[in-house]
């Protein structure tokens, strides 16, 4: 729901794969986006990571069932809200930014704050919301799932 990086927009062409730009900016307008989007006949929506998204989680992924649109966030709050899958790391850039932003604020001068970096990656599938959509999950993604929410 928010503009694709360059890279993304390459590999989708690269792939030869159409995709649709659909903004978002503020909690009124993600039900017409989704409108937009059943009018585009999308197959799937990839959302921003974005602090407006991540609050929003809960609305996003109850709006991606009712128009059954398969989701994908960064972000595991999403797909606990019924999104369709997240890939993220475990401490969101949102959170790494606060915790280097409170420590400045604390006293501490930037260029001695170390470098927080994601220590691990997860892949979480919400099979319910699979099912919902009429999807069948290969057998083998949900093998490399770290974990499946039934």
């Amino acid at each position: 729901m928010a503009d694709l990086s360059p890279g993304v927009q390459a590999v989708a062409q690269a792939k030869g794969v159409r995709f649709e730009i659909v903004t978002a900016s503020i909690e009124t307008e993600f039900d017409d986006a989704f409108k937009r989007l059943v009018e585009l006949k999308v197959d799937a929506l990839l959302i921003g990571a974005d602090p407006t998204f991540y609050n929003h989680a809960d609305q996003l992924g109850a709006l991606a069932l009712r128009y059954s649109v398969p989701a994908i966030h960064d972000w595991r709050k999403f797909t606990d809200a019924g999104g369709l899958i997240s890939y993220g790391s475990d401490l969101p850039k949102i959170v790494r930014e606060g915790v280097c932003i409170g420590k400045i604020l604390n006293g501490s001068k930037p260029g001695e704050l170390p470098v927080l970096q994601p220590t691990k990656f997860e892949l979480v599938i919400n099979d319910r919301t699979a099912k919902a959509l009429g999807l069948t999950i290969p057998p083998a993604i949900l093998a490399r799932a770290d974990e499946v929410i039934e």
